[in-house]
């Protein structure tokens, strides 16, 4: 080894400063530079991790790149929704509180909602957010038990034990017996595991109370849960989000 420090030391150029004098010095170098390529490496698979499961997550590319930090404020409303729904992702662990958030298409639901979810996937939650309509079609593809990989039990258990279920778009059409029997079963499955849901829907109380049934609201008030209306113009007008 001292002889390759002599033979580098003859050929390196004046003005370079060397990292290394001795065999003691040039083994830590070594290490070191070891050391940083593997974290190199593991935050590359994190990062991939992560879009992997993002792409899993049902959250929409429109809406991937959603977060506390670029929810544009325009009013004091707006800020009331943001500290309530950041605060509901950091209390988060070990809670079974539900959310519902209510108001006009456009006003900011779906940022909100997926700014949850993200912030929780980059802490290693299963998040799943998906709408009434596709909930339903998936469900229905099991019907046929020649070409489906999965039975209606097992997606309903699947349904059931993510971390956090959003259920997208409630009250966006008229949901048949059918429909509300699937979503109250799903809700109260996850209430008996102790798993919150998210609801978001452009109906007040008193329509989603009649659409879905005193049952399923009284099931997603376990604990502190969060209601929160969003009750302003539209959100998209106003907002450019970033989609680098």
């Amino acid at each position: 080894m001292n002889n390759f420090l002599k033979k580098l030391k003859k050929i390196m150029p004046a003005y370079i400063e060397p990292k290394f004098f001795n065999d003691k010095e040039l083994l830590s170098w070594n290490q070191e530079q070891g050391k940083k390529y593997s974290e190199s490496i593991i935050q590359k698979n994190k990062a991939t991790k992560i879009q992997r499961i993002l792409g899993r997550s049902g959250i929409r590319e429109l809406y991937k790149n959603c977060s506390f930090e670029n929810y544009k404020i325009n009013h004091e409303g707006h800020k009331t929704v943001l500290c309530a729904a950041r605060r509901y992702a950091e209390n988060f662990k070990n809670n079974i509180s539900s959310f519902i958030f209510s108001g006009r298409p456009g006003t900011g639901k779906n940022h909100l909602a997926s700014a949850i979810g993200n912030y929780l996937i980059l802490r290693g939650n299963n998040i799943l957010i998906i709408t009434v309509a596709d909930l339903m079609s998936t469900l229905k593809s099991t019907f046929n038990q020649s070409s489906s990989k999965i039975t209606e039990e097992k997606l309903l258990y699947n349904f059931s034990t993510v971390d956090l279920l959003i259920i997208d778009e409630i009250g966006m059409q008229t949901e048949s017996r059918y429909e509300k029997m699937i979503i109250n079963q799903i809700i109260d499955r996850r209430s008996s595991s102790q798993k919150p849901t998210g609801i978001l829907s452009n109906l007040n109380h008193k329509k989603l109370n009649s659409l879905l049934g005193e049952r399923v609201l009284d099931r997603m008030s376990l604990g502190n849960s969060l209601w929160l209306t969003f009750e302003w113009e539209s959100y998209r007008k106003n907002v450019q989000i970033n989609q680098r």
